[in-house]
């Protein structure tokens, strides 16, 4: 999306925030929220609710994020939540698929979610989808908000894959959906987590990381470990999002529980600024220090053919019998067209 459309998104979701209000008078509550890394684009919209839940409290309600995975291990935190280690984490569908394999979904390569408006909307309906609230249900959790992850795209070290054909035997970190699109071109899966990735690129144990573009690169620096990066492969994304404990928000006086669903839109908001922001300054660094691979329409039609929906048919195939794999698939797709619909008209 051009920078012009997407100020004009950041514009309009700010322009639907709640109005500033007196404080709200109520208990003293304080939650934690579990997270890894460090505070990043990734982390503004969880930032955001928090400031936003203490500002209309007069520091009443507070959430403090956790971050290097001081509360939690990165794939633990689902754990975390049903055992009430805390009240709020962070979680990434592909970190571990049996452990939200509707969410998968939304890690299926080539779905058209580049759009932030679109992406918004589309993943906001997905959480409430009876198989995804059954995902969370499971760890005793309610989805909050998503992170928007942006599109993904590869930086990597050694000989540069020009071709579709180069990137056979390549070792790349490549979760969900997108990890499968690239075992059909013959890339040896890494499944590290975020926090691996730049020892695992680092040492030569991985050769190619892919990351949503460009803020999660430069959040593990991994731009100063390759010399090679992706710019318009745009094979796919996933989605992480912070979820709740089902129990903790129970307690919550009901002018607190509301209080987190008004702070979602400013939390938005910030979110995909940050992510605007951090491209400005990513993309020049990029193009100064690492040769950049552009594929032609050519090689993505291919790309496409080899690895788009026949992934997307055995997903629904694998997960027939653990839920409507089918149902997942069908309505993420109607709400595709629902959200583009919706803001093709409104532009």
């Amino acid at each position: 999306m051009r920078l012009k459309a997407l100020s004009a998104l950041i514009a309009a979701v700010a322009a639907t925030s709640p109005a500033d209000a007196q404080t709200i008078d109520g208990p003293k509550v304080e939650w934690n929220h579990s997270t890894w890394g460090k505070q990043r684009a990734f982390t503004a919209g969880i930032e955001k609710v928090s400031q936003f839940v203490s500002e209309k409290t007069g520091g009443k309600f507070t959430i403090k994020v956790h971050y290097a995975e001081a509360l939690s291990k990165d794939k633990e935190n689902l754990d975390g939540i049903k055992l009430a280690a805390f009240e709020m984490a962070d979680f990434c569908n592909f970190y571990h698929p049996g452990k939200n394999p509707a969410h998968m979904a939304l890690s299926l390569p080539f779905l058209d979610l580049a759009d932030w408006k679109v992406s918004k909307d589309v993943r906001e309906a997905m959480l409430k989808h009876p198989a995804f609230v059954a995902d969370m249900a499971q760890w005793n959790a309610q989805s909050y908000m998503s992170a928007l992850l942006p599109q993904y795209e590869f930086l990597g070290k050694g000989n540069p894959p020009k071709t579709l054909e180069d990137w056979k035997g390549l070792r790349v970190r490549a979760g969900g959906g997108l990890g499968d699109a690239m075992a059909r071109l013959g890339a040896v899966l890494s499944t590290v987590s975020a926090v691996e990735t730049y020892t695992a690129i680092e040492r030569g144990t991985v050769d190619a990381v892919s990351f949503p573009y460009t803020y999660a690169h430069v959040s593990y620096q991994i731009h100063t470990v390759t010399n090679w990066f992706t710019s318009n492969l745009s094979p796919g994304t996933a989605e992480c999002a912070s979820v709740i404990n089902k129990d903790a928000y129970a307690k919550l006086p009901p002018a607190y529980q509301k209080l987190l669903a008004d702070a979602k839109e400013p939390a938005y908001a910030a979110l995909i600024q940050a992510y605007v922001d951090i491209d400005k300054v990513n993309l020049p660094i990029f193009k100064s220090k690492l040769t950049e691979i552009v594929y032609t329409p050519a090689d993505l039609k291919k790309f496409r053919e080899v690895a788009g929906k026949p992934v997307w048919d055995k997903w629904i195939a694998d997960n027939k019998g653990k839920f409507d794999a089918q149902n997942v698939f069908d309505t993420l797709v109607k709400e595709i067209e629902k959200a583009e619909a919706k803001h093709k008209k409104k532009s």
